[in-house]
């Protein structure tokens, strides 16, 4: 395959870029008070929720996001913009 085939290089600038995760008002709730420092009973005792719920949701944003572990999923929701510190 030569450059001039016609066929498509995959690694161009143009090539298309993963779809932005879609993060739920609770995960972006969750996330922010995570990146506030607050714990997950903390959490669910502001949001009025349960601790295992409030795990839940960050669990949630953590696979959504493909982040490796909480402190992950903050950066990459701070770099998406779900969250402003």
């Amino acid at each position: 395959m030569t450059p001039h085939d016609g066929a498509r290089d995959e690694t161009g600038p143009w090539r298309s870029l993963p779809p932005e995760p879609r993060l739920t008002e609770r995960e972006v709730q969750c996330l922010t008070w995570a990146a506030r420092g607050k714990s997950s009973w903390e959490t669910a005792q502001i949001c009025r929720i349960s601790e295992s719920t409030v795990n839940f949701h960050l669990k949630n944003a953590q696979r959504k996001l493909g982040a490796a572990n909480r402190c992950h999923a903050l950066a990459k929701a701070l770099t998406h913009g779900f969250i402003e510190f």
